[in-house]
């Protein structure tokens, strides 16, 4: 995907759509993809960003109350 980059990897779907959220609310834009076996319930979601507003993404995730 080019001009996006993955900022978060997670097993849990729930927590990627809380960060997706929570990220839109800051005007970021975000996709998800999900990499999980439903089935099987394995595998990963990612949270991709474009690549302008990742700095500022990667700090929100990693600092939530920090605005």
């Amino acid at each position: 995907m080019e001009g996006w980059t993955c900022i978060y990897t997670t097993t849990q779907e729930y927590e990627a759509e809380l960060l997706k959220g929570m990220l839109e609310e800051h005007l970021i834009t975000v996709i998800l993809v999900n990499k999980r076996l439903s089935v099987y319930n394995i595998g990963e979601v990612e949270l991709y960003v474009p690549v302008d507003d990742a700095l500022r993404a990667i700090q929100l995730v990693k600092n939530p109350d920090r605005e």
